[in-house]
């Protein structure tokens, strides 16, 4: 008897779900080695010295029955390994609550490297700070730092978007209003005891924390004197003779309780008047998408179905839906919250022309569909969300007479200009321009983050690894070398690995090209929480720029 399709797509998505639960265990072992930071046994010397580690400080700051959000759990992954590596960049970023108010907290990781400052570490601390300015959230700083990996002073201290931007990103947050709280919970030397001070108000924790500019052994280097570090930068000394802190601890814990009591008498902040109605559950389980979603990226799958299981339910209105059907653009509630939302469309699709259109894929029609659509949604004051799976666009002479170009940067130029708050989910392919013009990190989403089944790059690993082949087999042609078909195979191979490895999420939330990688389940949390956190901040006017209609 022939199979029944039922029982085919029951088997399609019983494989699709069992695959992707693989890699969300994958990615959690990943995650439950990073939360280690520097160790079993520096985690419980300090337990032993009577302090809290980061992570602990972060759970006893933050509102424990609060959603929250880890930002660059991944950072430095694979970095760094010369230096014995930098588990999430030797800093945790999350934004959490505090006495129900939003927060960002930055806590620098002691047990990794001293807290010192990588590369990686700065590009965080800096994204977090820029979370804090274009969302207005306050931000919290629970400060126990070495100072700068002086290993790898060049490549941190002196240009545009290094070490020093911090201190200018504090000013910064100060003159818009936007509270500062620093705790100085270990060391604090060098020039990050500008961070702290430059902050609204600072603590420090007697016996433990410690702030100064020159620590006792630069001290007797300089000037010859000899001074201990407490005499030097203590609490006691800062606190009672500098005037430098605003308030002195006996210990972790009491000093993060009055820094929940600080941020409970904040003044509220006006919003930006995002509509929100009661929340609704989706039509589907949210783990359905975990079946929908093809274990094969180049597979074809229905998206409708998709945004089903993330939306709350009976909420879609699609826009222009018998038009560019390769991008679907709908209003929607997430938790509530109103949303405009633009996906690639993984169906393969007829036009009313009768033409067939591959899915993932962006053609004139459904660029310029999309970008009118982001521009109404700026009209209307609605937050965007972008959700990618896109092989880029449309390529030859028949979209080269069609004007893909010039269709492809009116929907470029849309996401550039936008002023409502974007969001973007990395749910599979995000290729070359494809990246782009679906509010890839480039165009200032408010949060980017990625499921495990991402892969971002210029162009699939196939099909550079074809490129990266022909151009090293010419290479050794004009030399005089002409490969055989075992080494060509054994080229491509190699190359084809490589290029992959390098698409892998993993090796963007390294370098944080997103700001997380998240279970597939949990991004309706994110989204509602990102939403919740742009809220915060008025929107400015939309301006088009220049767009050829």
């Amino acid at each position: 008897m022939p199979e029944d399709k039922n029982t085919v797509v029951d088997l399609t998505f019983n494989r699709n779900e069992d695959a992707m639960k693989l890699t969300i265990v994958k990615m959690k072992r990943r995650l439950s080695e990073i939360f280690m930071g520097g160790g079993k046994k520096k985690l419980e010397k300090m337990r032993t010295d009577g302090r809290l580690t980061a992570r602990e400080r972060i759970d006893f700051l933050l509102d424990p029955d609060k959603n929250r959000f880890e930002l660059g759990a991944f950072a430095a992954l694979g970095m760094y390994e010369e230096h014995g590596g930098c588990p999430a960049a030797g800093v945790i970023v999350v934004i959490g609550y505090i006495k129900g108010r939003q927060c960002i907290v930055v806590a620098n990781d002691p047990t990794v490297k001293a807290g010192a400052w990588f590369p990686a570490t700065g590009k965080k601390n800096l994204r977090a700070q820029e979370i804090a300015m274009e969302n207005r959230l306050p931000i919290i700083y629970l400060v126990d730092s070495a100072g700068v990996y002086l290993p790898m002073q060049d490549e941190i201290f002196p240009d545009k978007e290094h070490f020093g931007r911090i201190f200018r990103n504090n000013a910064r947050l100060s003159s818009m209003g936007i509270p500062q709280i620093a705790a100085i919970m270990g060391s604090c030397v060098a020039g990050g005891a500008y961070l702290p001070i430059m902050s609204d108000e600072a603590l420090i924790v007697d016996k433990s924390g410690s702030i100064f500019l020159a620590g006792p052994y630069l001290v007797k280097a300089a000037i010859g004197e000899d001074v201990d570090k407490e005499t030097l930068g203590g609490a006691t000394t800062q606190s009672e003779i500098s005037g430098v802190t605003d308030y002195k601890m006996p210990d972790d814990k009491t000093c993060l309780n009055t820094i929940r009591d600080l941020v409970d008498k904040f003044g509220k902040m006006d919003t930006a008047g995002f509509d929100r109605i009661s929340s609704k559950d989706p039509a589907r389980p949210v783990e359905d998408v975990y079946g929908i979603f093809p274990e094969e990226g180049a597979r074809p799958y229905k998206s409708l179905e998709l945004l089903e299981c993330l939306v709350d339910e009976g909420s879609i209105t699609q826009y222009k839906q018998g038009y560019g059907k390769t991008i679907i653009c709908a209003y929607a509630r997430i938790d509530g919250w109103a949303v405009g939302i633009v996906a690639n469309n993984r169906e393969v699709v007829k036009t009313a022309k009768g033409e067939m259109q591959f899915g993932g894929v962006i053609y004139s029609d459904s660029a310029d569909k999309a970008a009118r659509f982001i521009m109404v949604c700026n009209q209307k004051k609605i937050p965007l969300v972008f959700l990618q799976d896109v092989t880029g666009f449309m390529v030859g002479s028949r979209s080269e007479h069609g004007g893909i170009i010039k269709d492809g940067a009116k929907m470029v130029n849309a996401v550039a200009n936008s002023t409502v708050p974007k969001f973007t989910i990395v749910m599979g392919n995000s290729y070359g321009a494809g990246n782009y013009a679906m509010c890839g990190k480039a165009y200032d989403p408010r949060l980017i983050v990625a499921w495990p089944t991402a892969k971002i790059a210029v162009m699939g690993g196939s099909q550079a690894a074809q490129v990266l082949l022909q151009i090293q087999v010419a290479s050794m042609k004009s030399k005089g070398q002409t490969p055989d078909p075992v080494q060509e195979k054994e080229m491509y191979h190699e190359i084809k690995q490589r290029y992959e490895d390098q698409t892998s999420p993993y090796y963007a939330a390294a370098r944080l090209w997103v700001d997380a990688i998240i279970d597939p389940a949990e991004t309706r949390q994110v989204i509602s929480l990102g939403i919740e956190a742009a809220n915060h901040a008025p929107v400015e006017r939309f301006n088009p720029g220049v767009i050829q209609v």
